[in-house]
């Protein structure tokens, strides 16, 4: 990456820091993606219970592995055979010690703002798991509310949609089209601008381009 843009994703997340701090969240930066995994192994616990929304940032940082891989109990709904098992599997990891997670997009002032279909992730956020734990590249960040939701509306949701090969408008066109399609993954949308417990939700910012 080059050296001018690494030096403004620093002063920049050190100004989202402050931000998360502010409203009683935790903030980290990583300058690398192996640092993010670091650190992020240093917040959780061996022993601990995790669980996981539809986060690509934490398996680009390897976090997903190093979990499923080490002395953790995780719960995954990815591996339910039923859709039994799998309601199952989302109601267990309310009890979570951990929820990863990513953001849609977050303003440079701490507020974390998440679009989402089944909604498990959103609700989770929001209740349930002791600790909340987002990894978050600098390509999210945003300058605003406004910003944030254009982002998410019109970047990630149409990459996630045509990931999940659904029929809706914005896989078609790539941009959001406000629709009522019944595939639309834009049933819930969540703004998180203050976290009522103290040390619940950590953010990991990464000097990095992560998920969409």
């Amino acid at each position: 990456m080059n050296e001018a843009m690494v030096k403004r994703n620093e002063l920049l997340a050190q100004k989202v820091i402050k931000g998360l701090e502010s409203r009683n969240m935790t903030g980290y930066y990583a300058a690398t993606k192996e640092e993010a995994l670091k650190k992020a192994l240093e917040i959780i616990p061996e022993g601990s219970s995790v669980t996981m929304g539809g986060t690509m940032s934490a398996h680009e940082i390897g976090l997903v592995e190093a979990i499923k891989n080490g002395s953790y109990t995780f719960i995954d709904r990815e591996t339910a055979k039923t859709p039994e098992e799998k309601r199952e599997a989302m109601l267990k990891g309310y009890d979570a010690d951990f929820f990863l997670s990513s953001a849609n997009a977050m303003t440079d002032d701490g507020v974390i703002v998440n679009i989402d279909g089944n909604s498990n992730r959103v609700s989770m956020i929001a209740q349930g798991p002791k600790h909340v734990l987002f990894i978050v590249g600098m390509n999210k960040i945003c300058g605003d509310i406004d910003g944030a939701m254009k982002r998410a509306r019109n970047v990630a949701a149409p990459i996630n949609a045509q990931r999940f090969g659904l029929s809706t408008p914005c896989s078609k066109t790539g941009a959001c089209m406000n629709c009522k399609s019944p595939d639309t993954i834009c049933c819930q949308f969540l703004i998180t601008r203050f976290s009522r417990h103290k040390d619940r939700i950590h953010v990991i910012l990464v000097n990095d381009d992560l998920g969409f």
